[in-house]
């Protein structure tokens, strides 16, 4: 993020001594990317080193390697996240259904927080989860930021953190990139201020409120995702969230869905207005994050609402419909449906979604998705997308089609 933020107390100076208990030295950390080049935020613990380990690092007994499905037809695919079950803790219930060299989908159905004195890292990827349903807190050495439906949760790779829910159950799906995640560069201007034509605002983010520094001597435990999804269990001597304050641009944040502004024009609105997100380089590495909010939809007087077919030969997508109501895929998806069409191949609207889109013209529509599109980047589905796949996905235009054709006959 390029909004410098400061929580806490540590030195005006950076790498100069501070004392936030007397005569007792706070000791300084960088949490930096692209070696010493990139954003970075120094955090300043109360006494100890994230380094101190009380006992030798050990494999934990669960891993996040990813398996491809057994059957690579080219395909599209109708993935059922909604019939996944609910198990686990938001951690290890995570269940991956898409992967690619730099990019991994996750679905989490968590039905109890992650152990007492247990914490995360994911040292391998950034992470965007996307609330579909659930209230809790994820708790960070940064500090607190709510889980609520309908938010944006932005955690940078390398952050140590814990998940509590408090609700019966939860509902997240999750992005991992190898690449950072940021507001889309081309709505920023040279200084990193959202332009006065962009869709998001970055002063809009909720910051972590950073708590009171935890001094305590223990055993907690950090599990540490890294090397392809391998999981090293380390035991820390003291309590990870001892910072006594922190300041810079790279921090874990929130930033709500219907805070994104939509922009609406005369005619059909392409996916790239509703950018949010952006993890990686245009066009070259990455993906874009898109925001499907209710919005105007075209107002000419031969609008046609529902989308065009289309084959972006450079780009897989995945759909994740967090609301089941879209005219184009009427009668096929329903909230919870994740659909994945691979660039190779063109998709549509079904049936004739085009000519009952043409109702809208000049309406607000009731929508919410959020659209992730590579860049020049595969995806594969995993056994757990396979597995919860719709297997009549691929024959759903063709259904479609034949059945508006007998209504017309």
């Amino acid at each position: 993020m390029t909004v410098i933020t400061k929580r806490g107390k540590l030195p005006k100076t950076p790498h100069t001594e501070f004392y936030y208990l007397p005569g007792v030295l706070s000791l300084e950390e960088i949490h930096g990317t692209y070696g010493f080049s990139g954003p970075y935020s120094r955090k300043l613990h109360i006494r100890s080193y994230p380094t101190e380990q009380s006992k030798p690092p050990k494999k934990a007994d669960f891993n996040f390697v990813v398996k491809a499905a057994p059957d690579d037809t080219l395909q599209p695919y109708h993935i059922l996240t909604h019939n996944i079950p609910f198990e686990g803790d938001p951690i290890q219930g995570r269940k991956a259904v898409l992967f690619g060299s730099s990019t991994i989908v996750s679905v989490s159905k968590p039905i109890k927080s992650m152990a007492e004195n247990v914490f995360f890292k994911n040292g391998d990827k950034h992470e965007i989860y996307y609330i579909q349903d659930g209230e809790g807190v994820l708790k960070t050495d940064y500090g607190n930021l709510s889980i609520r439906k309908g938010l944006y949760l932005i955690v940078p790779k390398g952050t140590p953190y814990r998940i509590e829910i408090s609700s019966k159950n939860a509902f997240f799906l999750l992005f991992e990139s190898s690449y950072m995640t940021t507001f889309p560069p081309n709505y920023m201007n040279n200084t990193g201020q959202a332009t006065l034509m962009a869709p998001v605002i970055e002063t809009e983010i909720d910051v972590p409120e950073l708590q009171e520094p935890i001094d305590k001597k223990g055993d907690y435990l950090l599990d540490v995702k890294h090397t392809g999804g391998k999981i090293t269990r380390l035991a820390l001597s003291h309590h990870p969230f001892d910072i006594v304050g922190w300041e810079g641009s790279l921090y874990p944040f929130s930033f709500d869905i219907n805070n994104h502004h939509g922009i609406s024009r005369e005619i059909h609105t392409a996916p790239p207005m509703r950018q949010t997100f952006q993890s990686g380089t245009a066009p070259h590495n990455g993906f874009s994050i898109c925001s499907f909010v209710s919005q105007m939809e075209g107002w000419h007087p031969k609008d046609i609402a529902a989308p065009y077919a289309h084959s972006n030969v450079d780009s897989d997508e995945m759909m994740f419909f967090s609301f089941g109501e879209y005219t184009a895929r009427e009668g096929v998806i329903k909230a919870g449906s994740m659909t994945f069409h691979p660039a190779s191949l063109p998709h549509s609207p079904h049936g004739d979604s085009a000519l009952r889109s043409m109702s809208l013209r000049g309406k607000l529509n009731k929508m919410l998705a959020v659209m992730l599109d590579t860049f020049f980047e595969s995806l594969t589905v995993t056994e757990c997308g396979y597995e919860f796949r719709d297997k009549d996905y691929a024959m759903s235009w063709y259904k479609a089609a034949n059945e508006t054709t007998a209504v017309k006959t």
